[in-house]
């Protein structure tokens, strides 16, 4: 268990005591690339958490050591440290968030490991930002709330990871419920709680174990690209800030003025926005094949209108969309490689992986890995494992 062998390496490492946190991965049922356009999204934290074992050093200097990675990292506090290791920046990065809105960490000693798949789209970045975020606040009694410690994560990854992410991932990683989706509002960051009850259906991941290299810059491009809308948009619709205000029948009017490329991109971001608001509807009316459905349209404009999808991932959404018992299934994540989210009939969910697999050897002569997840509940302070 990856929580146990984290706290025996601080005990070898740095003896003494600690304290030992966790946050979660995420999945996002559905409301891709709406967060950073103020939109809808509809995420959940899954049993797959990065765990930390962390204690102040009594100095300036701090040591955080990735059992994963099998690499430690030494520096002082407040100083700029710009030739870390990448998995570094992220904790960093945090620090150096919360010194300069004034809150200082001091010393401190860390490891930190976890079973979130890397690579998969399950924002295991974004945990490893919480992690850290909840325990500097709890070791040094800040008292910030969950809000600021996800908004912490974001400006985190934006100055320290280069990538102008949205702020769904880092919110789900700290707000996460067991059992529940969170509607979360990404300009008025208001959220609600909704019971995914998916009787006879599981969620199962699929894993392309691919990320095309086009993925980060492509991302900030498609970013750019909906802001570009918004300016062209703003001309013809009154009081517009983003695209969140736009409705799919208002980017139609303006395809003439926004070029074929932005207006796709602004068309699929006011759909994929309703998509959202539908979904949670058919959650709470317990309609998993209307859930589904979504889910699949999702992937359409993914696939067609956003482009950033994938062959591999639209391989294994085809397949899916022609196998018994899948009610639904989507690229998830950023794109260009990760996962895709699929909603199957527990009965069916053997038959699934076998024919998705054959698939996807057949077409690319690899293998997908299939991840079976939980909903579980977000960043936490934990018992210290005894070992």
């Amino acid at each position: 268990m990856k929580h146990i062998e984290v706290s025996k390496h601080f005990r070898k490492l740095f003896g003494g005591d600690f304290r030992f946190f966790s946050a979660p991965g995420r999945i996002n049922i559905i409301g891709e690339h709406t967060d950073y356009n103020d939109g809808f999204v509809l995420p959940a934290a899954i049993d797959k958490r990065i765990y930390l074992a962390i204690a102040p050093s009594g100095n300036q200097k701090a040591i955080i050591h990735s059992f994963d990675f099998s690499e430690t990292v030494e520096f002082e506090t407040g100083k700029d440290h710009q030739k870390l290791p990448h998995w570094a920046m992220y904790p960093y990065g945090v620090m150096m968030e919360l010194h300069k809105a004034g809150y200082r960490t001091g010393g401190f000693k860390a490891v930190f490991g976890g079973d979130i798949p890397e690579g998969a789209g399950l924002s295991s970045s974004a945990a490893l930002e919480s992690v850290f975020a909840l325990a500097f606040d709890q070791l040094n009694g800040f008292g910030l709330n969950r809000m600021t410690l996800a908004k912490t994560g974001q400006l985190a990854e934006h100055n320290y990871a280069g990538v102008r992410c949205g702020i769904m991932d880092q919110f789900a990683s700290l707000h996460g419920k067991a059992g529940h989706a969170m509607q979360l509002d990404c300009r008025s960051l208001d959220f609600r709680y909704f019971p995914l009850q998916l009787s006879e259906y599981e969620l199962i991941l699929a894993d392309t174990k691919v990320k095309h290299s086009l993925a980060a810059s492509e991302y900030n491009i498609r970013r750019a690209q909906c802001e570009e809308g918004v300016v062209l948009l703003k001309t013809q619709i009154s009081g517009m800030r983003s695209l969140r205000d736009a409705e799919p029948e208002d980017v139609l009017a303006c395809r003439g003025i926004l070029g074929e490329e932005i207006f796709l991109r602004c068309e699929y971001v006011t759909e994929e926005n309703r998509r959202v608001l539908e979904t949670c509807k058919a959650l709470e009316e317990g309609n998993i094949e209307e859930t589904g459905r979504l889910m699949y349209e999702s992937h359409h404009g993914l696939r067609a209108k956003y482009d950033v999808s994938c062959d591999e991932l639209d391989l294994l959404v085809d397949t899916a969309s022609a196998t018994k018992g899948v009610a639904g299934a989507r690229m998830m994540g950023g794109g260009f490689g990760g996962c895709t989210i699929n909603l199957v009939k527990s009965e069916h969910a053997e038959e699934f992986r076998e024919i998705a697999s054959a698939a996807y050897r057949a077409k690319f002569g690899r293998d997908t890995v299939f991840y079976s997840v939980n909903i579980g509940d977000g960043a936490s302070e934990m018992d210290v494992p005894s070992t």
